[in-house]
């Protein structure tokens, strides 16, 4: 072997040497540095949670009443019952509302992991919710969506033929009334 490649291989030998030796020496300067790091770490994080959990329960708190979901846009009501999916214990909630959503506007695990599905109709009072809606959602729901449930939340109510299609395909129905007494939290979310 020519000398410089000896040279090379051993002032290499050398460099991790001294690295090694170094850390040897350094090893709770290193560990504490790593660990300072872990703490700051997790305290971004937890920083982070406590900011979203204190904005959740600020939209939440302006939820209370039923006019608030009367004056809002289709898109702020899916928003809103997204919210009050998380304020409930539902994780991987996800606002999937719009064009081609195949209806589902929002996508949801409850606390015992079921998969659901929320098809949000936010009507005038007097626009009711009719069957064509809700069928659409029972084609949907399982096969494209993969959900265990489906609910249908308006603002308004259910025509008796939608209602009696609902019950005996096993779609939750949440009217009006039944989403005033979920917004306040005196009602049980609508998949229990």
């Amino acid at each position: 072997m020519p000398a410089s490649s000896r040279e090379d291989g051993s002032a290499g030998s050398r460099g991790s040497t001294l690295v090694v030796t170094w850390l040897a020496h350094h090893l709770l300067l290193v560990l504490a540095v790593l660990a300072a790091g872990i703490v700051a770490a997790a305290g971004v994080l937890r920083a982070r949670v406590l900011t979203r959990r204190r904005e959740l329960t600020a939209r939440v708190a302006q939820l209370r009443h039923i006019g608030s979901f009367l004056t809002m846009s289709p898109k702020a009501f899916e928003h809103a019952l997204a919210d009050l999916c998380r304020r409930d214990g539902c994780t991987k909630v996800t606002v999937v509302g719009g064009a081609g959503d195949l209806a589902a506007d929002v996508l949801a695990t409850t606390p015992t992991g079921q998969r659901i599905l929320i098809q949000a109709k936010r009507y005038a009072p007097r626009n009711l919710v009719g069957s064509q809606d809700v069928q659409k959602v029972n084609g949907t729901f399982r096969d494209i969506h993969g959900c265990d449930q489906a609910l249908v939340v308006t603002t308004s109510a259910f025509t008796k033929a939608a209602a009696a299609f609902c019950a005996q395909v096993g779609i939750r129905t949440v009217d009006q009334r039944a989403l005033a007494l979920w917004a306040e939290g005196t009602g049980t979310p609508p998949w229990k």
